[in-house]
């Protein structure tokens, strides 16, 4: 099968051919490290975590590419504040800060690590040299009021606008700078140029004087360092289309680079029926969620609805995840249970055509849930009317659906207490001592004390878990 993909530029479902077979280059706007990150940062980061491992699992070798953006107009005022509010931090040190906590909650949910995660400060030079190009090109102008700015001319480039299917004089003013030395409102920054009351740290020398970076270059210069001036893939927020991935295209194809094939863009996160946004006062920090449920289940969360669907957030989300990914679990459990193989030997064959299917179609992983529920019952069916070699069958099935899909709790990138958040470690701790609780009441059960087999048992009922004697030994559960 070809797979299919929604290009956001033409604004249809189009067959994906890499630019070179088998191989696929994925450039991917990572975030800017201003402050802490929230849910839509990681449904950003999961859905192209997804996208890659479904690449690779159907015969590609991916190279994804995640930038940094750790110099910005925000970082220098998160700063700022934090200066006067008695922070010592240097801007620099807030970004990298920041940046960590972004790389923890991604390595929580197994978002695998990019190729390369490139940050914008060290890149300045590439941007340097793509403005030099732009302006010898006739598309960009050192500012008119003689400062060190440069900016794109946008009435110099007549598919201004193709991104989005906007015309030029339907666009606000670009909001990136100020009016100042322009020659007309909507060309953005380039190069902005240093101001007294910012670090002289966050400022580099250039051939119009000392600034440093807009925001839209940066990308267009990461992207083609590391993936070449044309390249398979462009993905980001929705939130993002304009103006910076129009500005991207823009400047990139002015420039005479082809860029981006294919743009793809992930739908925004909404929480008690509203768009989430800072001035709302609805975010959904990472660090909080990370608490509220296990990480594998927000992963499993995060990545059901559809890429470009909006993701609805409610009090009940993550309780109904967590349900849902727990009968998959105990499916899992009672297929290998009853397996007459070990429970290592128990791995993922091959994946279902259905199942292929929907993701071949356009990612589509709510299509492809459904085949992996649908097995899960089946193989339920199969236990509950003792075809053990049919559940066992399923279960592997289901666990290569699960690897894809980066939500198989058996693999190694999910074992381990120490490799994930404290719910893990807890969880962890508890099976230990339930775990030793159940060797004490074997014990007891076998030297015919059942008094003591019986107050083992009620006492770990009275806490909320219930035991289960099966022909493979004791299994536990929270009731």
């Amino acid at each position: 099968m070809k797979q299919r993909l929604y290009d956001s530029r033409i604004q249809a479902v189009v067959d994906f051919e890499p630019l070179v077979a088998g191989k696929v280059g994925l450039y991917v706007c990572g975030p800017t490290v201003q402050s802490a990150p929230h849910i839509g940062h990681l449904r950003s980061a999961l859905v192209y975590d997804q996208m890659r491992r479904w690449f690779e699992a159907s015969g590609n070798e991916v190279t994804l590419i995640r930038n940094v953006t750790d110099i910005d107009d925000k970082i220098l005022e998160n700063a700022r504040i934090a200066s006067e509010q008695g922070s010592s931090e240097e801007w620099w040190g807030l970004a990298y800060r920041v940046e960590r906590e972004f790389t923890a909650a991604y390595d929580a949910l197994r978002v695998q690590a990019p190729d390369y995660e490139p940050r914008a400060t060290a890149n300045v030079a590439e941007m340097i040299a793509l403005i030099e190009r732009l302006i010898a090109r006739g598309h960009a102008y050192p500012a008119a009021d003689g400062s060190a700015s440069v900016y794109f001319d946008t009435a110099s480039w007549p598919a201004y606008g193709a991104l989005t299917r906007q015309s030029r004089e339907q666009m606000e003013d670009a909001a990136d700078s100020e009016p100042v030395g322009k020659k007309d409102p909507r060309d953005f920054a380039l190069w902005k140029a240093y101001r007294d009351s910012e670090p002289a740290s966050a400022s580099w020398d250039s051939p119009w004087g000392r600034g440093r970076p807009g925001w839209h270059i940066e990308c267009s210069a990461m992207a083609t360092r590391y993936l070449g001036e044309e390249f398979d893939i462009h993905g980001g927020g929705l939130d993002l289309r304009f103006p910076h991935h129009e500005n991207e295209l823009a400047q990139s194809q002015a420039a005479g680079q082809p860029f981006a094939r294919h743009w793809i863009h992930n739908g925004l996160v909404n929480t008690g029926g509203q768009k989430m946004s800072k001035s709302l006062g609805n975010s959904l920090f990472a660090a909080d969620l990370l608490a509220a449920a296990r990480p594998i289940v927000l992963r499993y969360f995060l990545g059901s609805a559809h890429y470009r669907s909006v993701l609805e957030f409610s009090e009940s989300s993550l309780a109904e995840a967590g349900a849902a990914f727990e009968r998959i679990e105990g499916f899992l459990d009672r297929a290998i249970e009853a397996s007459e193989s070990g429970g290592d030997s128990v791995v993922g064959d091959d994946l279902p055509a259905a199942f292929a299917e929907a993701m071949y179609d356009d990612f589509s992983v709510p299509q492809a849930l459904a085949v992996l529920h649908s097995t899960v019952r089946a193989g339920n069916s199969a236990l509950d009317s003792g075809d053990a070699p049919e559940a066992l069958r399923l279960a592997r099935a289901t666990l290569a659906m699960l690897d894809v899909l980066g939500i198989n709790p058996r693999s190694e990138e999910w074992s381990g207490a120490g490799s994930g958040s404290g719910s893990e470690a807890a969880e962890s701790a508890l099976d230990a001592l339930v775990s030793a609780l159940a060797a004490e009441r074997a014990e007891a059960r076998a030297a015919k004390d059942f008094a003591t087999s019986d107050a083992i048992r009620d006492r770990l009922l009275g806490a909320g878990i219930a035991l289960e004697d099966t022909p493979n030994g004791t299994r536990w559960s929270l009731t």
